[in-house]
């Protein structure tokens, strides 16, 4: 949820979505995002739309949230109520740290979920956490309020590393986290970040293999952005720290597939690894797959049937558009079959499982062979009819998908 919206258009007040989004609607995955804006402190690098509670007032602090998201489930039912779409594949909780809330706070909003379109069997329910939010007391009740995994923000196990982007935990308490994330019997996800100023090689091996030595089910490991209008952005600006180097962040991701291969882990998208094809994280997969989804709370950003559209950010005005009854979105727009099919090939590519080249119109087709002897393609991949960007090609994604697509 960047700091910036793109441009849309003006959306029904009450929701409603056109008659074609919702079209065989009930024979489509459908998920539910729930976001959760609050935070301890800002980490300096963080552009997501999360507030610290000094920043909020009442109506706008959790007790607030909790009731004006409850009422916005209440209109994702009655927008999507003509597409009677099935019961929900997948539920994530982001933030923010989604754990500031209390798990019995959570699980009433997993309940509005499950009361409006009930769950599929074995659905995947995610909370994302800071691992200084995690005690064993707090993992069984995320366990018996439903939850299935928990998403913890590791970030690095190097402390000047957790300095630098301003993280509050110490690595010692990840491990206790993930202990009792699987005390629980819940499934573990760590989350990194690599190319932090000042962050060196041997920095980020000592992350990759602190986090292997934890077992958990899944990894996911993402480049760091200077996303503009940040503390971090500022200090790069003045040149008190240096800015990440995109030969650095390429070393240190081919590190990471070395790494997280060699431990047995699978990789599946570009920043995502996996034990097991059973623990990918299937929500952010059904993202990547162009499937349904309504996001709940300040910022959230939704997409039904090629529909998408987000809302209005602060949490004040988004109790505000709640309690007059409206739905709170800021814009939407309505994408067209040129943006459906980029948006295909843009992510299709990046999944291990690949693109069907038969998908590809003809320049795209055309243009694998080429990708293919450039090392850019997976070429074992494209024999068997699939593009995938190969793991080399991660900072080439654009001119990959710029090659298979037409103009």
């Amino acid at each position: 949820m960047p700091s910036t919206f793109p441009p849309g258009e003006p959306a029904p007040e009450d929701g409603a979505l056109p008659p074609a989004a919702l079209e065989g609607m009930r024979s489509r995955h459908f998920s539910v995002y729930l976001h959760v804006p609050f935070c301890r402190v800002r980490c300096g690098y963080c552009d997501f739309n999360t507030y610290t509670l000094p920043e909020l007032d009442d109506g706008a602090a959790p007790e607030g949230y909790l009731a004006a998201a409850g009422a916005e489930l209440e209109v994702a039912a009655r927008a999507l109520s003509p597409g009677s779409p099935g019961p929900v594949s997948t539920v994530f909780v982001g933030g923010g740290t989604p754990t500031m809330l209390a798990p019995a706070a959570l699980g009433s909003l997993l309940a509005g979920v499950r009361d409006r379109w009930g769950l599929v069997p074995g659905a995947e329910v995610t909370t994302e956490a800071n691992p200084d939010t995690i005690t064993p007391a707090v993992a069984e009740q995320l366990a018996a309020q439903g939850f299935t995994r928990v998403s913890l923000g590791m970030q690095s196990a190097v402390p000047h590393v957790l300095r630098t982007l301003d993280r509050t935990h110490d690595p010692a308490g990840v491990a206790r986290a993930v202990t009792a994330v699987r005390g629980a019997g819940l499934q573990v996800s760590l989350d990194l970040i690599y190319g932090t100023p000042g962050e060196s090689l041997e920095d980020w091996r000592s992350s990759l293999e602190a986090a292997v030595a934890l077992e958990p089910d899944h990894v996911s490991a993402y480049a760091l952005v200077v996303e503009p209008g940040t503390r971090l952005h500022g200090q790069v600006r003045r040149g008190e720290v240096p800015a990440p180097d995109d030969d650095d962040e390429a070393d240190k991701y081919e590190l990471a597939d070395e790494v997280l291969a060699a431990a047995g882990y699978g990789w599946y998208e570009i920043s995502n690894w996996a034990r097991s094809p059973e623990h990918r994280c299937a929500h952010n997969v059904a993202y990547w797959s162009g499937a349904d989804w309504w996001g709940i709370g300040p910022g959230a950003h939704s997409h039904v049937g090629g529909v998408r559209w987000w809302n209005v950010k602060h949490p004040r005005a988004y109790a505000d558009r709640i309690g007059q009854g409206l739905a709170p979105v800021h814009a939407r727009e309505v994408l067209d079959a040129e943006q459906r099919y980029a948006e295909r090939v843009l992510l299709g590519v990046r999944l291990g499982d690949g693109l069907p080249v038969d998908d590809l119109r003809p320049v795209g087709r055309t243009a694998v062979a080429g990708l293919v002897a450039d090392g850019l393609l997976d070429g074992r991949a494209a024999v068997r009819g699939r593009a995938v960007l190969t793991l080399r090609g991660r900072l080439l994604a654009d001119t990959v998908v710029h090659r298979l697509l037409p103009g």
